[in-house]
């Protein structure tokens, strides 16, 4: 008796915090939890062109407060033994720009690379070839994101210990945007093409640095794109000419 007055109990509970949650407006998916992370032959079979579809898809949802359900711990017991995820994303350090949960991705499906101002230092190079070259990522992508602090560091000329050779990294999408008005930081529209020319020209850096990565996209095992995320209303968009015609 004392069991199934528990199990009431615990069923009132549930139905309070869904009306609590509708109340407030989040979005309470009612589909199955996700999946278990992909297998190797599931991450054979996705093309680059389909896991950036994916990808824009997640993002899509999480735009429109829409995000799958997802058992969190049925991932963490699935993942304990393989990975292999979808994508890489080498991503700015911003606490704003939570990836995964931007393009709405669990445990496994990507992996994700941080650093301020999302530039290509050597380590990044090397994780970016262990997670296609070994781990089987389909997908490159370099986003960058709206009002980039360390854009508007390198904009303004700002030193600081080691952060100051981070920044020089950024300079030369500084000095090839062009600028109507003031080159300062404060010119919301100057750092907003230079945060866009950052994600391009981190793109083709890669690709110029990285034998292993022009190796791949040649063959087609890859795509390398670059995009930028709105802080405004959390969305992604596909930068052009940021990337090569993926298979």
């Amino acid at each position: 008796m004392k069991n199934t007055m528990n199990q009431v109990h615990r069923i009132h509970l549930h139905v309070i915090a869904a009306l609590m949650f509708a109340g407030t407006g989040v979005a309470v998916c009612q589909s199955a939890p996700d999946a278990a992370p992909a297998s190797r032959e599931e991450q054979e079979t996705r093309s680059p062109a389909e896991v950036l579809a994916e990808l824009m898809a997640g993002n899509a949802r999480f735009v429109a407060n829409k995000l799958q359900q997802k058992d969190w711990q049925a991932q963490v017991r699935a993942s304990t033994q393989a990975q292999y995820p979808k994508a890489v994303i080498l991503s700015c350090l911003d606490s704003r720009v939570p990836v995964e949960v931007v393009f709405d991705q669990g445990i496994g499906d990507v992996f994700v690379a941080r650093v301020a101002g999302n530039v290509e230092g050597e380590q990044t190079l090397g994780s970016i070839e262990f997670a296609t070259k070994v781990a089987g990522a389909r997908l490159v992508m370099v986003l960058g994101h709206e009002a980039c602090g360390a854009v508007k560091g390198a904009i303004d000329g700002a030193r600081l210990g080691h952060l100051t050779g981070l920044l020089d990294e950024i300079k030369p999408a500084v000095e090839c945007t062009a600028c109507d008005g003031e080159r300062v930081s404060k010119n919301s529209g100057f750092v907003d093409e230079v945060v866009r020319n950052n994600v391009l020209r981190t793109v083709a850096d890669i690709r110029k640095r990285s034998e292993v990565i022009r190796g791949l996209e040649k063959a087609g095992r890859i795509r390398l794109v670059g995009a930028y995320y709105s802080l405004h209303d959390g969305k992604v968009t596909v930068l052009d000419g940021a990337g090569e015609s993926g298979s």
